[in-house]
C-alpha cells in the first residue's frame, strides 16, 4: 500500500513517467493507479482530444505506438490507457523500441492483469529505465484482514477482529469486492465506528452465528450441538455456504493448528506469528490444541482431503451437505 500511495504523491506533485506498466495477479491496484491517472493527470477541458482508452484484444502495439508518438492537442500531455493489456501477451515484447525512447508528452499505460512481464526481456528493461513497472501481488489469507483494517482507518473507521474475518472468510482475497463492501459499510455508518459482527450481518448480510469463522470455532472447542446446528443452516442456504469454501478454511485452520503443536514457544506472540494470525484468534489454537493432540490433526487433514474430492464428484455419489454432516461426525468423534 505504500508503494501505491508513493506513485499517487508523485503524479499530483507533477512528475509523471512517460510509461506505466501495471501487471501482476491482484487486479484491484492495477485499476487505482490507472484509474487515477485516467481522472486526474489531464483536465476535463483537455481529456477530449489527449485521453483515449484502448483495450489489448482490439488494437496492436504497432497502434499503440503510433498513437502514443502523436503530440497532444492543446495540452502539455496526452494520455492513452490499455486496458486487458495482458491479450496483447503474445507481441508485448514489441514495445521494447518504443520504450527505449518514449515520447515525453505522452503518459502511456499498460493494465496487464493477471500476468507478469519477464524480467530479463529487453522490454522490462527498457520500461524500468524509463517508465515504472508496478507488480500488483496477490495477498495472502492471513494478510487480507489487516488490510481490511488499514483501508478502513484511512476512513477514520475501526473494526473488531472478529468482523473482519467474517469478511474475509465470506468474501476471499477479493480486494475488488471486500472493496465494495467497505464502501457499503462507511457509506451508511457514521465515522470513527468500531464495526462488529453485528454491522457485518445487518448490512452486508452475512450471519454473524452461522459462518466458517463460527463451525471452525465449535469445531476448535469440540461443541458437537453449535457446530451441527451450523452446517444445518449451511444445507439449507448452500449457496452462501459452498462446502468448497468450508472445507478449505477448516482445512487451513487445522494445518496451522499442526503447526501450534510443533511449535517450541507457544507465547501469544509467537503464536501469531508462527501462525500468521491475529493475536485476537491465539486462544482459539491453544484451546482447540487441547481436544485435538497431533496424530488426531493429521488424520483429520486426511478427512479433509478426501472430502475435498468427494466434494468435486471423485468416488462418492453424495450431496455436498452430507459429505459435511459426515466430515464433521468424523472429527468431532
Amino acid at each position: 500500500m505504500n508503494e501505491i500511495k508513493s506513485i499517487i504523491s508523485d503524479i499530483k506533485g507533477g512528475n509523471i513517467k512517460p510509461i506505466y506498466f501495471l501487471m501482476g495477479e491482484e487486479p484491484y491496484y492495477i485499476d487505482k493507479i490507472s484509474d487515477y491517472i485516467e481522472d486526474n493527470v489531464l483536465d476535463e477541458s483537455e481529456k477530449g482530444f489527449n485521453q483515449v482508452v484502448m483495450y489489448g484484444r482490439d488494437v496492436s502495439i504497432e497502434e499503440i505506438v503510433s498513437s502514443a508518438k502523436r503530440f497532444p492537442m492543446m495540452a502539455e500531455k496526452q494520455v492513452i490507457i490499455v486496458k486487458e493489456a495482458q491479450d496483447l501477451s503474445r507481441s508485448i515484447d514489441k514495445i521494447e523500441s518504443y520504450a527505449a525512447n518514449p515520447q515525453p508528452t505522452t503518459v502511456l499505460v499498460f493494465n496487464y492483469k493477471y500476468k507478469k512481464l519477464d524480467k530479463r526481456k529487453k522490454a522490462y528493461k527498457a520500461i524500468a529505465k524509463n517508465g515504472l513497472i508496478y507488480e500488483s501481488k496477490k495477498l495472502y489469507e492471513n494478510q487480507v484482514a489487516d488490510w481490511i483494517r488499514q483501508v478502513l482507518g484511512g476512513k477514520k473507521f475501526n473494526i473488531e477482529p472478529k468482523a473482519s474475518q467474517m469478511l474475509v472468510e465470506f468474501l476471499g482475497t477479493d480486494l475488488s469486492k471486500i472493496s465494495n463492501e467497505l464502501d457499503k459499510l462507511t457509506s451508511v455508518l457514521p465515522a470513527e465506528t468500531i464495526i462488529t459482527d453485528k454491522h457485518i450481518e445487518e448490512n452486508i448480510g452475512i450471519s454473524k452465528d452461522f459462518n466458517n469463522f463460527e463451525l471452525r470455532k465449535a469445531v476448535g472447542q469440540r461443541d458437537v450441538v453449535k457446530a451441527n446446528r451450523i452446517i444445518n443452516y449451511f444445507a439449507q442456504n448452500p449457496k452462501n455456504n459452498p462446502l468448497v469454501m468450508t472445507i478449505s478454511l477448516l482445512n487451513s485452520f487445522f494445518t496451522q493448528l499442526l503447526m501450534y503443536h510443533g511449535l517450541k514457544d507457544k507465547s501469544k506472540a509467537s503464536v501469531a506469528k508462527n501462525l500468521g494470525v491475529n493475536p485476537y484468534f491465539v486462544d482459539d489454537y491453544v484451546n482447540a490444541a487441547r481436544n485435538y493432540p497431533m496424530r488426531k490433526v493429521s488424520q483429520i487433514i486426511a478427512l479433509l482431503r478426501d472430502a475435498d474430492v468427494k466434494s468435486k464428484g471423485v468416488g462418492a455419489n453424495q450431496t455436498h451437505a452430507d459429505i459435511l454432516k459426515e466430515l464433521l461426525f468424523k472429527i468431532l468423534h
